[in-house]
């Protein structure tokens, strides 16, 4: 049982006695609307824009009972934002937070188009890997839930410290190492790159990249595919239908990489979350860290490309 502080009403709020199915891996604004009133998850509030004040938008509007928790302390240096944070910092923040591994938490992102799910993803990712055993995403984030015309407040929550202790589990993580092996034929993987196709192809590169281009032998699949219009995140039947329709099946080794683990930690949940692919990791390092240690990277020609290099003799 978790309690809540809430610090403008100045009420407490008792959760009632979890559910004996999980919640998750994605909610509906009106499913966590009713485990608010009846479960009572640790809301976790990741957005990280600002008012024109410069205070969290947070201040201005929330699910209630969520708490601030923004992105970026699940994120890694300037020098390397998808890597890993420090664990140690990272685990005493979750713990001031009130996060424990064996109570429900839920993401709540701002859902203002795909690029965005990405934070989402990738705290589920982080919690998930450091123990947490129930975790959600608020499918739509906080535009589906102030669509669905659920109740806002300024109010600021906070929760009881955890006394938890969190050990990071390697089970969903691929190092630049792992990532090295399988390029040089030493482990057996398909490398999925989640950025768009220019991306790929190297016709475009992100700021902090030594270089354009992608991983050697890899393919991609664009991380926004897994969205309806809304955007929210297609079902888990959806997400299997379309998995396989790509050649991608329970049993396969699967590693998710973009530029700095953000996308690829949309293509992670997907498809291993709601696909239910079990041998799927994400590189948060990517390419923005893969390609400042000067590793080895390609270029796919795009069709224009393929037919001047034909015209040259290259092919």
């Amino acid at each position: 049982m978790k309690t809540y502080l809430a610090i403008a009403a100045t009420s407490l709020l008792l959760a009632a006695p979890a559910l004996a199915q999980q919640i998750g891996p994605l909610v509906t604004p009106q499913e966590l609307n009713e485990y608010i009133e009846t479960v009572e998850p640790l809301v976790l509030d990741i957005r990280t824009d600002t008012t024109p004040e410069g205070s969290l938008i947070y201040e201005a509007g929330h699910v209630p009972t969520a708490i601030p928790a923004p992105y970026g302390i699940f994120r890694g240096p300037a020098s390397n934002p998808g890597g890993l944070p420090d664990l140690e910092v990272l685990g005493e923040t979750l713990r001031n937070i009130g996060v424990e591994r064996e109570y429900p938490v839920v993401i709540v992102h701002q859902g203002k188009d795909e690029t965005d799910f990405g934070a989402a993803a990738r705290v589920y990712w982080t919690l998930k890997s450091l123990g947490v055993s129930e975790i959600a995403i608020l499918n739509g984030g906080m535009r589906a839930w102030e669509a669905a015309g659920l109740p806002v407040t300024v109010d600021t929550y906070s929760a009881l410290r955890s006394d938890d202790d969190f050990t990071f589990a390697p089970d969903w993580l691929a190092t630049t190492d792992e990532v090295r092996a399988i390029v040089e034929g030493d482990e057996q993987a398909t490398l999925v790159d989640a950025r768009s196709e220019s991306f790929w192809r190297g016709e475009e590169a992100h700021g902090d990249a030594a270089r354009p281009g992608t991983l050697p032998q890899s393919e991609y699949f664009t991380h926004s595919r897994w969205f309806s219009k809304d955007p929210t995140l297609i079902d888990a039947e959806g997400a299997r239908a379309l998995a396989e329709a790509n050649g991608y099946a329970p049993g396969d080794t699967l590693v998710s990489f973009c530029n700095t683990g953000h996308w690829a930690a949309t293509n992670w949940f997907a498809l291993s979350e709601l696909a239910g692919i079990e041998g799927v990791k994400l590189y948060p390092d990517s390419l923005v860290a893969w390609s400042n240690a000067d590793l080895p990277m390609e270029n796919v020609p795009g069709p224009m490309q393929r037919i001047w290099y034909s015209i040259k003799g290259i092919f």
